[in-house]
């Protein structure tokens, strides 16, 4: 494969975690959390950068993708911290909203509470959970871009 692919396999790759992401929550009924719909939006933006980069072939564009996949690797990687247990997570999608509150707080919340906790793993392969393996691709897709980034010159 030559260097010049590398941004439009990036976008693919994007493109395919969200198409997987959304299989699992519509085929095989695992709604997310917070966290995983946080985790979507780097994604969505890659897919819009490597869009704009074929039609206007500008390194900046890369660039920029390269920094969404950071933001999507960093964002999965503390989903797995509070998935570990390792640090608390958002206070409305984890047991962690509940310490203090009165019965009717209580009550209140589990009524506007989400369907899913971002402190509980839906689904893991090899041990490694969804926000792992979306740490994982992001980091190989942050990789990619970045490198595209510095080793291609100025279009």
């Amino acid at each position: 494969m030559k260097i010049k692919h590398l941004p439009f396999v990036a976008g693919m790759a994007s493109l395919a975690l969200i198409l997987g992401a959304y299989s699992f929550e519509h085929i095989g009924g695992l709604y997310p959390c917070k966290l995983c719909l946080w985790q979507r939006y780097p994604h969505f933006l890659n897919i819009l950068l490597i869009f704009l980069f074929y039609f206007f072939p500008k390194k900046s564009f890369v660039l920029v993708a390269s920094m969404s996949m950071l933001t999507s690797t960093i964002l999965a990687l503390y989903h797995v911290g509070v998935e570990k247990k390792l640090w608390l997570g958002p206070n409305s999608c984890s047991n962690s909203s509940i310490e203090g509150l009165s019965t009717d707080q209580l009550l209140e919340q589990i009524m506007n509470a989400p369907l899913v906790r971002c402190d509980e793993v839906a689904w893991d392969f090899i041990n490694i959970s969804m926000a792992g393996w979306n740490g994982i691709f992001s980091l190989i897709l942050f990789l990619t871009c970045f490198f595209y980034f510095i080793k291609r010159k100025e279009i």
